[in-house]
């Protein structure tokens, strides 16, 4: 990614009559691709296996089509939003002459007046309009993640991975206390090595409060 890579908007001057602009709603198995074409007076939707090559095949289509009806793409700009996936297929994408973009999830503005319907469609939709917003350089739509090489992801790894076990003990550990909590028991330290050892050598001193515990026989 450029060093002047600016999160918050885009720092190119968008022409929508020369770009085709694609979003990407992904999951485990099918990807929902919504996307604006010049000449199409639909915006196109569609569901594929989860296959970058499919997906660049999709595009090569879309452009060819929009060439067919007169219009010429001089770009091809592509974003979905970053988390489990990552940024490899950022990487592979621009690997091929497509501009791709994460999004930051967070970034992104869910109304909160009411329960929203949440279905794949409506979520591109909702990713399409704020991608629009940031290509066309305004603000507060959404912003984007900097997209790193292999190396850089890779010098991430050994900090990141015991921060994610952290957190994922702590989880755990607070699971775990709020169902003793549920039988009145609350000192019990889980996170201890040898918590249930301790706790029956003291004859059951976490035992749920309003009990007496009894001793062991010396």
């Amino acid at each position: 990614m450029s060093p002047f890579f600016d999160a918050s908007k885009s720092l190119t001057a968008l022409d929508q009559d020369s770009t085709l602009v694609a979003v990407i709603e992904m999951s485990q198995t099918k990807w929902l691709i919504a996307a604006t074409v010049p000449g199409f007076e639909r915006s196109p939707l569609k569901k594929l296996d989860a296959d970058p090559d499919s997906v660049l095949r999709l595009l090569r289509r879309w452009r060819s089509e929009a060439i067919q009806a007169g219009r010429e793409v001089r770009r091809i700009v592509v974003a979905y939003e970053a988390g489990r996936d990552g940024f490899w297929l950022a990487r592979w994408l621009q690997a091929r002459a497509v501009e791709a973009y994460a999004i930051h999830p967070s970034s992104v503005a869910v109304s909160r007046e009411h329960r929203r319907a949440k279905t794949d469609r409506l979520d591109t939709e909702l990713l399409m309009r704020a991608f629009l917003g940031w290509l066309r350089g305004e603000k507060r739509h959404c912003s984007m993640a900097a997209i790193p090489t292999i190396n850089e992801e890779e010098a991430r790894r050994p900090n990141r991975e015991p921060n994610n076990l952290v957190r994922e003990r702590t989880r755990i550990v607070n699971r775990i206390k709020a169902i003793l909590a549920r039988f009145g028991i609350r000192a019990f330290k889980s996170n201890l090595r040898k918590a249930a050892e301790k706790d029956s050598a003291y004859g059951g001193r976490y035992a749920p409060t309003g009990t007496k515990p009894s001793r062991v026989a010396p």
